[in-house]
């Protein structure tokens, strides 16, 4: 769909880079945000509704899919459904034993759920852009509200509230196994004597320190503008529908020639999210020597 002739280029991106976000207004009182402007200023506390409810549809439709094809297993010829699951469990069972060394039974589940759900919100940014925030705006239009005041964004990942939120949870899980394999003492010997020693306890401190923040930084960071970059991407091309015949069929055919490419970036953003987080938990479980 092209954008609408009543947004000029810098509002259609905008709004499209605009969450439906919940929250308190200091003016306006307890409702959803009618402008970016307005959503920053309900502070940390707002919720992004679109962000939160696309994780959990996916998250949903993930668990019972896999709970699906599980209960219905056969030891006899195995289904398509049966298949494609076995091959994606068969995937990730092989980078949990070729990164991590360890033993814990939840790294493996981990890795699968982590991978299936990044993969599955990634994958949201294959819809046409307008799709969706389109049919949620005429939707919310028949409720009295403006479209061009309603908006939607349906690709989780662009949300670092959303990246930052898994990566915490990651980074949470590396400090507990981190302190329940070393113990207190052990883990914090190893931020304050390593690598030089107890007479470099300030520099292994701040190196150490370093090393250990960089892992949730890394995994939200970097999952979320690689997808940022790709929803911008479709965004512009949007741009070029409903100027002229040419451009019509140029955005089409960039449209298709980006989506063909994103497919690699969003399967290589969920494979390094799930290896990364093996990584860093084989770490936590390891003492450095």
């Amino acid at each position: 769909m092209a954008a609408s002739e009543t947004l000029t280029s810098q509002a259609y991106i905008q709004h499209h880079l605009t969450n439906l976000t919940l929250g308190v207004h200091p003016e306006h009182g307890f409702g959803f945000a009618h402008s970016s402007a307005e959503a920053a200023e309900m502070g940390f506390w707002a919720i992004n509704v679109d962000t939160m409810f696309f994780s959990i549809l996916l998250g949903y439709l993930f668990i019972r899919f896999f709970r699906r094809v599980a209960e219905q297993m056969t030891a006899g010829v195995p289904g398509g459904a049966q298949n494609f699951v076995e091959w994606i469990v068969d995937f990730v069972e092989e980078n949990v034993r070729g990164s991590f060394t360890a033993k814990n039974p939840m790294v493996g589940p981990l890795a699968l759920t982590i991978f299936a759900w990044v993969f599955l919100m990634n994958l949201m940014d294959l819809i046409p852009v307008d799709l969706i925030p389109y049919l949620f705006g005429q939707f919310m239009s028949l409720f009295g509200a403006d479209p061009h005041h309603v908006f939607l964004r349906v690709v989780p990942t662009t949300d670092p509230n959303a990246t930052f939120g898994m990566a915490l949870v990651v980074f949470g899980l590396v400090l507990y196994y981190s302190v329940k394999m070393k113990g207190v003492g052990g883990f914090a010997s190893e931020l304050t004597m390593q690598p030089f020693g107890k007479w470099g306890m300030p520099a292994n401190l701040l190196l150490e320190g370093i090393s250990l923040l960089s892992k949730p930084l890394s995994l939200a960071l970097r999952l979320f503008g690689n997808m940022y970059a790709g929803e911008m991407i479709f965004i512009l091309i949007a741009l070029l529908y409903g100027g002229s015949m040419v451009l019509n069929i140029t955005g089409g055919m960039l449209q298709f020639v980006w989506a063909v490419f994103h497919i690699l970036i969003i399967t290589l953003q969920a494979f390094i999210f799930m290896v990364l987080t093996i990584v860093y938990l084989d770490m936590a479980h390891q003492e450095h020597h």
